[in-house]
């Protein structure tokens, strides 16, 4: 053969290479578990949406209007269409702003739902690679962290939040965890290694820690204080090496450069999101939650072993238990039975040193008992509402048992350690035992596997969801459509305003803007002099009424008003009334 005919037959080396290569499989698998795990989703993506067609509406809103906003008019980004007149709209929840680069990609309704649920089915296998990669880093075998991160990125606890892509949306905790170890030479079985520093990772881990935050407070924040404790703790373990060996241990000028550059990051963007969250407040003093909300979402000991509904294996089996529960979706949080006899497991036959299985096992204590909020002890003080008291930011967390994201975290390290331990003692053998062949190993440690996935199996409903009706394709912006009720119709009103994005006067939050009440409020008269002159003066120029959902409502007979004198007209599309108003 000459040397010609030699390059193809290499290139072809290398990309088997390439693709038999560990991560490689880890996020094929990754991608490839969460299409399986979350199915049906990707059967209709222009149609249906996975949970309700509430939440999942206004979600599928926010990362339309962040890719939007961007590439259109960036300073407007906190600035929304929805809820006008009002400001800092976009800011009136978790934002999931991180998603904004995939809002970019397509416009309109139909690619709002298209864009929607393949970041459903995505955020899934980033959780199971972010798991995969800290268990791997932290010390564990590609068994125990395969089973780890499926435990954890489809536990049970988070088939309840199906309609909740910020509180789904954990990958980038334990994918910046994973890097930062990482780029510090650090892990768990090994303890810190100077000579596996890396720089780069360390800063690409806080990137990751700051897109975390951008996807919203309602789980980034505590992570915002796990990293600012774990850095205090790393710190004053430096300090003590060096005053107690006289001497500086290794670190490096340029990892300390990338943390700070980093931290710098982080930091501005928490800071920066934090102070469209404070706009919010000063401007809605209402929506300031009190922590009567806290105690109302905290969840019974009986809801740490309860699954929700929507587990394909624990559903009905669980259904007396979870009648017993004041409000089901926040309060079942069952992360997974396997889960939890392996980590229970891995507190005794594990490759993990004693001291860090103890650590663990309180973090794993710690963490279940906050997430009982006002139900630890008398009051959950000292407990969660400890935290609420005294955190900046911690009181607007209103739904204790979201603690269970890191309950499960660490149940998933003990268990990961657990299945390593027993892969190794297996290969070499023990106690009288002939080692047994590789094959024959990885056929044994695939019963937790299939166990963890079997517990991760959904029932999750798809509902289709409603379309913008005929007349919104030449609405002229403001426009306000009745009924405004305060119902999910209002957060579909807001995915049908992806068409063209023109201002609305809808919008539904944990709050009710002044303006938007007494839009409601005097509107339920509309078409008359006084509600249409209060309109013009907001600034609306076009209202349509759905007749067929009108019954029940304040505005029921609004249809049937003449509008004859007032100076506008009415004009019937598909069963849709238009009112243009100038």
């Amino acid at each position: 053969m000459d040397s010609e005919q030699q390059p193809e037959p290499v290139k072809q080396s290398t990309r088997w290479r390439w693709l038999q290569h560990e991560w490689t499989l880890a996020v094929l698998g990754g991608i490839l578990l969460a299409v399986v795990l979350t199915w049906p989703t990707l059967r209709h993506p222009a149609t249906t949406i996975p949970g309700d067609i509430a939440d999942p509406t206004l979600q599928a809103w926010q990362v339309a209007w962040g890719g939007h906003v961007l590439l259109t008019e960036p300073g407007r980004l906190w600035h929304s269409n929805t809820f006008f007149p009002e400001l800092f709209t976009y800011a009136y929840s978790d934002t999931l702003l991180g998603y904004a680069p995939a809002g970019m990609i397509g416009s309109g309704f139909e690619a709002a739902l298209v864009r929607y649920n393949i970041l459903y089915v995505l955020l899934y296998a980033l959780a199971f690679i972010g798991a995969y990669a800290l268990v791997r880093q932290l010390g564990a075998g590609r068994i125990g962290a395969t089973v780890a991160g499926v435990a954890w990125a489809f536990a049970p606890w988070r088939l309840a939040h199906s309609g909740h892509m910020n509180i789904l949306s954990t990958g980038g905790i334990a994918l910046c965890l994973a890097m930062l170890a990482r780029g510090h030479g650090w892990s768990l079985r090994h303890g810190y290694r100077p000579d596996r520093r890396r720089p780069w990772w360390a800063f690409a881990g806080w990137l990751v820690a700051a897109w975390q935050i951008s996807l919203g407070f309602g789980i980034g924040l505590p992570l915002v204080y796990f990293l600012l404790g774990a850095g205090l703790v790393g710190a004053g373990a430096y300090g003590w090496s060096w005053w107690r060996r006289r001497q500086r241990p290794a670190f490096g000028g340029r990892l300390l450069a990338a943390d700070l550059a980093g931290g710098a990051v982080f930091g501005a963007v928490t800071l920066g999101i934090a102070w469209a969250y404070f706009q919010v407040v000063d401007l809605n003093p209402q929506a300031e939650r009190s922590l009567a909300w806290t105690e109302l979402f905290s969840p019974p000991v009986r809801g740490l072993f309860t699954a929700p509904g929507e587990s394909w294996l624990w559903g009905d089996r669980h259904a007396a238990a979870r009648e017993q529960l004041v409000w089901p979706p926040e309060m079942a949080l069952l992360p997974g039975v396997t889960l939890i006899a392996l980590a229970v497991a891995g507190l005794f036959v594990s490759t993990l040193r004693v001291r860090h299985r103890v650590v663990l096992a309180i973090g794993v204590l710690g963490t279940a008992l906050l997430a009982l909020g006002s139900n630890l002890g008398a009051d959950g003080d000292p407990g969660y509402l400890t935290l609420s008291k005294h955190l900046p930011g911690w009181d607007a967390l209103r739904t204790p048992g979201r603690m269970m994201i890191w309950t499960s975290l660490l149940l998933a390290l003990l268990a990961a350690g657990t299945l390593t331990a027993a892969a190794a003692a297996l290969r070499r053998g023990t106690r009288g035992w002939q080692p047994w062949p590789r094959r024959a190993v990885r056929a044994v440690l695939l019963v937790p596997l299939a166990l963890v996935l079997v517990e991760g199996v959904n029932r999750t409903a798809h509902p289709v969801v409603p379309t913008p009706p005929a007349a919104w394709e030449n609405v002229a912006g403001p426009v306000l459509v009745l009924p405004s009720d305060a119902g999910a119709f209002e957060l579909n009103v807001m995915l049908w305003s992806t068409e063209g994005f023109p201002e609305v006067a809808n919008g539904l939050a944990g709050f009710v803007p002044v303006s938007q009440e007494r839009t409601r409020s005097i509107t339920t008269t509309f078409p008359d002099p006084g509600s249409v002159d209060y309109l013009r003066q907001l600034g609306v120029r076009t209202v349509l009424v759905m007749p067929d959902r009108l019954a029940g409502t304040p505005w029921d007979g609004v249809a049937q008003r003449p509008v004859d004198g007032l100076g506008i007209t009415r004009e019937e599309v598909a069963g849709v009334l238009v009112y243009r108003l100038d």
